[in-house]
């Protein structure tokens, strides 16, 4: 535990970090009200121009008739995959089991919906056709995460995408993309938002992850879906009296970082290069699919801890702020690029790296 703290620690007083936006601090907040006139009108209960224009951008970016403002992505995927189970009366749905609903939403589809999870392949793996025709229970909806976050952001080929969008449609299940990270996603398969999205029937996109908004999320979809989903919405709490401070920073956010997620995109791979160069240490996947990735490192994590913690004191730069266990000889950390990364020159990275394989050695010696 000490070691951890202290990587922690370590991270929290670097001035500059190799992966993110930058800390998320009120300064956020600041920057994307610095230029809103003082006139600008809150939407209410879900109604105004502010929400309105933002859902309109939003559908036109998706290719969806309808989307809507969300304040949290948990709340708008349950609302979506319970939309989809009344539709076609069958109370299960089909996804990852390193799905977020499976491991960090404490069961809420389940305890709030009474919807069943049935979980499609090897939690190591990217859910393929071949998992869904052999289902063994019949799913009013499957939802694809696109990239896989919890297995380091992995992605199926396109192929793989319109075939399993091919078979849903012809077999009547419904198809939800948990596109959280849809954006990061694009440079990859080199299509647009819109493309990918119309292999699917819903989508959701997160407004605070690869944009580096305050929170919320969008849901689209057709407009009885949508409908549907502010119905739903207001059961679930979601409807606040106002939402413009999450919908400003998401807006202004959006449009800094939608054209950068390229950048990100070639960051990461440089990035992952400058990783698997060190000693026991490797990222999966070793070439990134997308703006992440996760550093595997074959140490026990207090070790790894505590040369991480040493590289960042020694050079001002930050590695990461925490490690998670594997197993006694195993542990990992996730690597999301943005803004950051372009900040540092060339030498600082290399110098980060130098010192990290230093560290690395002194705890393997």
């Amino acid at each position: 535990m000490k070691d951890t703290n202290r990587l922690r620690d370590t991270f929290e007083e670097t001035e500059y970090q190799l992966a993110g936006h930058g800390k998320r601090t009120a300064r956020i907040l600041k920057e994307a009200f610095a230029q809103v006139d003082d006139g600008l009108k809150s939407d209410h209960y879900g109604e105004g121009q502010v929400i309105d224009a933002f859902q309109d951008k939003m559908a036109k970016l998706l290719g969806k008739e309808e989307t809507v403002f969300f304040p949290s992505g948990t709340m708008a995927q349950q609302i979506a995959l319970r939309i989809w189970s009344d539709e076609e009366g069958i109370r299960k749905v089909g996804y990852h089991p390193l799905s977020h609903l499976e491991i960090h939403e404490e069961n809420g589809l389940q305890e709030l919906h009474g919807i069943q999870s049935i979980l499609l392949a090897d939690r190591n793996s990217i859910i393929t056709l071949e998992d869904i025709v052999n289902m063994q229970e019949k799913v009013a909806c499957i939802l694809l995460e696109l990239p896989q976050r919890e297995i380091g952001g992995q992605l199926p080929d396109y192929k793989t995408l319109e075939d399993i969008s091919a078979y849903c449609r012809e077999h009547g299940i419904r198809l939800h993309l948990d596109g959280a990270r849809l954006l990061e996603v694009l440079p990859y398969y080199g299509k647009t938002a819109a493309e990918i999205s119309a292999l699917f029937d819903s989508v959701y996109i997160s407004v605070y992850k690869g944009i580096g908004g305050i929170a919320g999320a969008v849901l689209a979809g057709n407009a009885e879906f949508i409908q549907q989903s502010k119905v739903w919405k207001r059961r679930h709490g979601g409807d606040l009296i106002s939402l413009y401070p999450y919908i400003v920073s998401a807006d202004y956010y959006f449009d800094q970082r939608v054209n950068q997620m390229r950048r990100y995109y070639e960051d990461a791979t440089e990035l992952a290069g400058y990783f698997n160069n060190v000693p026991a240490v490797t990222t999966l996947p070793e070439v990134p699919v997308s703006n992440m990735f996760h550093v595997h490192i074959a140490l026990p994590e207090e070790q790894a801890a505590e040369a991480i913690a040493a590289a960042q004191e020694q050079t001002g730069i930050g590695i990461t702020g925490y490690v998670r266990k594997i197993d006694d000889h195993n542990c990992y950390f996730e690597v999301s690029l943005g803004d950051q990364y372009a900040n540092l020159s060339a030498a600082e990275v290399r110098k980060v790296f130098q010192q990290f394989d230093s560290e690395i050695k002194k705890v393997m010696s």
